[in-house]
Parts: C-alpha cells; structure tokens; sequence
C-alpha cells in the first residue's frame, strides 16, 4: 500500500467536521491563527505562511503588531525581506483583534511560561490565552500548545478552560500539544528542518496537528501516543541540557582549585567519538527554556511525591555560577590592590547566547546586579543589544545603553568581564586595550595579551 493510499485510508477513519478540516490543511485553505509573535510564533507564521497558508498573527504588543504588518522585522538575527515577502503577498496579517481567532482553522499558542518568584510554574500567560479562544471558539478548530510546560497543561488546564464555552473536546474541536524547538540564531536548523513532535489529546486531534505541520515541515513530525508525551519530551530535552550544564559548571570550579583548564580537559575528552557529548561551562545559564522549564517538572512531580533531586541540584549550581564569577572579579581586583567597591567593570555580552540579540534570563544581568550590590560601577557592552528594554525581572536596567567599543572607553574599565562571546567583539583588541579581563566563555584563548591580565571563570 502507497503512502498516499494509507494517508487515505487514515481520513477515511475521522469524523466528517474533521475530515473536513483535513481537506483544508490539504489543500491550504485552512487559515492558521498564531498567537504570540515572538522568538517562536514568528518563524512559525512565517513557515506556514510560505508553505501556501492564510495565516493571522495576534499579539497584545501594538508596536510589534504595526511593524509587522509594514513588513518590517523586530527581531535582530530574522530577515525582514521574508516578512515583507508574506505580507505582500496577502498570506501573512497580524492583529490584536482576538475576536478574530474564530477566523481561524487552526490556532497555535505560542506564549510565554515563565516562573513566579517562588520558581512555580506562572500559567497566566496560557490561562488568558485559553479564555481568548474560548470566547472564539468554534465548531470544527485545531488548538495546539506549543509553550513549554508541564505533563497534563493540554488535557487539563486548557481542555477544562476551551470546554467552559459548551463545546467539547474531541467532538466539536480538537486539542494537542507540540512543543516549540526554536534555537534563536542557529544557522543550520531552522522551524522547517527542526523535527516536530505532535500529541493529542484525543487521537483524532493527533491526526490533524501531525496533518497541519506535515504541510510545511521539510523535517519529519514525530507523532507520540498524547499531548502529555509530548509535554514530557519537551523537558527531558532541556532538563537533560540542565543537567549537563550544571555538570561541567561544577567540574569548571573543581578544576580551577586544582590548577586544571577546563577547557583543555574538555578539548581533550570531546575527542572521543562514543560516549560523550561536550558541553561548556559559562557565568550561569540563560534563555527562554534551560533556566525555567525544569523547574516544571521538578514542581509537578511533587504532586506524585517525587523529588525531582538531579533537577534540583542543577538548579542550585547554574544558579551560583554568577557569583563564582564575581568572586573571580574580586581576586583579579584584589591583586592589583582595588576592591569590588568603587571599580568600574565591564560586561561584555548582554544577550544569553552568542550572536544574538536575545537576552532573555541572561546570566550578565545577574553579573551586572551582583556586583552592583558590592559597590561597583557597571557597565556592558554588546552589540545586538545597544540599549536594555524594560521587562519584569530587569527594569532597573531598563534604557542603560550599551557603550561604545573604543580603546579610550575599554581602558577606562577596572575590569572587563566577558560574559558572552559574541563573533562581532574584537576580542584581540580586548587583550590589547583592557587592564584586566575575566573570561567566562574561554573568548580569549589564543589572544595575546600581557601576563596576569586575563583570568578565566
């Protein structure tokens, strides 16, 4: 039996309303709702809109909105000509209408999961989603959550919130779960190339969600058993990344006691090819999903009892990495006669990862308010982030700009730290022109530069 024929056969099995929307995805008249425009729900309204779909983006942001619709890009490392290319062509429209989600075929949830102060999972952001639609909502719509959270959020939290419209799922609409992968600035994988895992909460919706993203995908869909499956996938991946992070993190302080570079003993043993797969340590961990989405399943597995202690105690140990570096700061200070208070130091490298502008959890922030707190006058540098925008966790940073990439500027600094190390830093010149340099990222390894001026962290 041929592909086509068993794809058949398998619509042949749905309910009319769904084979129904079935056709539509196949034959891309089916519009796609996206709601949250950002690092995720971009470059997915954009492939869905470039495989041949209708798509409306919703955002709360109106400025975001507004710029989107003129075909302009608002995120550094997206290209603005894809945009624009979309929006010309009538297949791409963002609003701020939520009313307009019963337009919709299919709506894709892409907002943020935050934690609360207390390192709890924050869902307001998915429960006020879950109402928008709700009051949209209806017969014969996909609903897919692709914001990272944890097992039973689909079948849950936003099934029980969907049905208090009167309508029911797996009868009048349909819920799955397929989590977001996005590496901001990777230029090898991508939202088409990167495979998508697809649960449902029923197994009809299973069918549609893997339908829809088959469209446009180039990369297989990986279709899994529930939406709570593809819940758990999502964070054994980056809790698996949390782990290992933490790891060499701890093994960089272990080392560094002994005399050891960490560096070369991770050079060394990335040499084997079975059996190890490298990561490198930093000043703590950043980014929408390493540092929060772990916590979620460390939370909810305390509903069952369980101590989630691997989870935990990665935790605890990228979360004291900032303060590793800034007791490093204190000794590079220290012996050239200066303490921490009154210095003026340096962060180069705002944004949580290199050559990008995302700065989302960064660890400099937590560099930056450490030291700020023992008395230093700080400063950064980065250029992808030219000024601080104002957010929740960091607004007393809010609209610091970033300084200017000058001898004179550099060699104004007690201490450069470098916290990322993006392509675009001149780090030769960094050797050159900086009195002292603390390393976090090994940026400065093979850069000339007078004995005792750099120190690794």
């Amino acid at each position: 039996m041929s592909v086509s024929d068993i794809a058949a056969e398998a619509a042949a099995d749905l309910p009319e309303p769904a084979r129904a929307l079935q056709r539509r995805i196949e034959d891309r008249t089916a519009t796609v709702g996206v709601i949250g425009l950002g690092y995720v729900g971009l470059p997915l309204a954009l492939a869905f809109a470039e495989g041949g779909f209708r798509v409306l983006g919703f955002d709360v942001d109106d400025s975001k909105v507004e710029r989107l619709n003129r075909g302009e890009s608002y995120i550094a490392h997206f290209d603005a000509e894809r945009i624009a290319r979309e929006v010309g062509a009538g297949r791409l429209l963002a609003t701020v209408d939520f009313s307009r989600l019963a337009e919709a075929d299919a709506v894709l949830v892409c907002v943020p999961t935050p934690l609360t102060a207390h390192r709890e999972p924050d869902m307001s952001y998915v429960e006020a989603t879950s109402d928008q639609i709700r009051n949209a909502l209806r017969p014969g719509q996909l609903v897919v959550l692709e914001s990272t959270t944890y097992p039973g959020t689909t079948d849950e939290l936003v099934r029980e919130r969907l049905e208090d419209s009167g309508l029911a799922s797996g009868v009048d609409f349909w819920l799955a779960f397929s989590p977001e992968r996005e590496d901001p600035g990777n230029p090898r994988w991508s939202t088409s190339t990167i495979p998508k895992v697809v649960g449902g909460v029923d197994p009809v919706a299973g069918d549609l969600a893997a339908a829809l993203y088959e469209a446009v995908l180039e990369a297989p869909v990986v279709r899994v058993s529930s939406a709570r499956v593809a819940e758990a996938a999502k964070l054994t991946e980056n809790v698996f990344r949390a782990v290992n992070i933490a790891l060499v993190n701890e093994l960089k302080t272990i080392y560094d006691a002994m005399g050891i570079d960490v560096w070369e003993v991770l050079d060394a043993a990335a040499t084997k090819p079975f059996g190890f797969m490298r990561f490198d340590p930093g000043p703590g961990w950043g980014g929408h999903c390493i540092p929060i989405d772990p916590f979620y399943l460390s939370w909810k597995a305390r509903e069952f009892g369980k101590s989630a202690r691997f989870i935990e105690l990665a935790g605890e140990i990228n979360l004291a990495m900032p303060e590793y570096v800034i007791e490093r700061v204190a000794e590079a200070l220290n012996a050239d006669g200066k303490p921490v208070k009154g210095s003026r130091v340096l962060i180069v490298g705002l944004a949580y990862k290199p050559d990008v502008a995302d700065d989302r959890e960064s660890p400099s922030y937590h560099l930056m308010d450490g030291l700020a707190r023992r008395g230093a006058e700080v400063a950064y540098h980065d250029p992808h982030v030219p000024v601080i925008r104002p957010s929740r966790d960091h607004s007393h940073w809010a609209r610091l700009e970033s300084v200017e990439w000058t001898e004179e500027v550099i060699r104004g600094f007690d201490v450069v730290v470098v916290s990322t190390a993006h392509r675009a830093v001149d780090h030769a010149a960094l050797g050159r022109w900086a009195r002292c340099v603390v390393d976090t990222r090994n940026a400065m390894a093979g850069v000339d530069a007078p004995d005792g001026r750099v120190w690794k962290a």
